[in-house]
């Protein structure tokens, strides 16, 4: 038999000759973000090229949640995400300025909800594995509204359309993830978002010389984003 001693300072050597456990990020995942970024809105000009305006830019700040699973394979972690934010965003220019006999319009947006679903890969580094650098890329989804107003028409109201649209595009982002506790971690993130636009509708609108009514007509919109979050 050994003493209880002798059985104390046996365990105390093997416990000092065993590795600690490498974190492994596989599993299911829920949390929130905030962050914020900018972004830009093109009108397409039916009356000719403009002689300036037509893009808009959209400060952005947003906050929402994201769900996802990782699977891990030696120091490679392979995943998929979903996340969906609310936006507060709203810039204004002027746009269908094509000539100085044009009367031209005010153009504002502003995407009010973002979502993305993406596929993310990324390798484990660091202390036991706990640091995450990775890349993501899929589609994302956004609702952009906003007014065409047409600017002082001599008196005359002024007249405007609105449009308020949800419209498929891309994503791509890089990030970094740091494991805090065996719960909870901690990350940073890039994304660049890319949507094609719809044709949404332009107001009447005035030449004048020679005076002719220009009749309501059609603009294609398209817009990007750079969004930094911390989730």
């Amino acid at each position: 038999m050994r003493s209880s001693q002798t059985v104390q300072r046996t365990r105390q050597t093997l416990s000092q000759k065993l590795p600690p456990a490498v974190w492994n990020w596989s599993g299911g995942y829920i949390g929130g973000h905030l962050g914020g970024g900018y972004g830009r809105t093109s009108f397409s000009n039916p009356y000719g090229p403009s002689i300036y305006g037509d893009v808009v830019d959209t400060p952005v700040l947003l906050a929402g949640g994201q769900v996802g699973y990782n699977w891990q394979k030696n120091g490679w972690v392979f995943g998929v995400e979903l996340d969906a934010s609310g936006a507060v965003s709203d810039g204004t220019n002027t746009c269908l300025a094509a000539s100085g006999f044009v009367v031209s319009a005010n153009c504002k947006a502003g995407p009010n909800v973002f979502a993305t679903g993406t596929g993310r890969v990324g390798y484990a580094f660091g202390a036991l594995g706990r640091t995450l650098a990775y890349l993501k890329g899929g589609v994302a989804w956004q609702n952009n509204r906003g007014d065409v107003v047409n600017k002082f028409e001599g008196g005359a109201p002024q007249e405007k359309t609105h449009f308020d649209y949800g419209r498929l595009g891309g994503v791509i982002g890089l990030g970094v993830e740091q494991a805090l506790t065996s719960a909870w971690s901690v990350n940073v993130e890039y994304d660049y978002l890319h949507f094609g636009g719809p044709s949404v509708a332009t107001p009447p609108t005035v030449q004048n010389p020679p005076f002719a009514i220009l009749p309501a007509n059609i603009t294609s919109l398209s817009s990007s984003y750079h969004i930094e979050r911390s989730g």
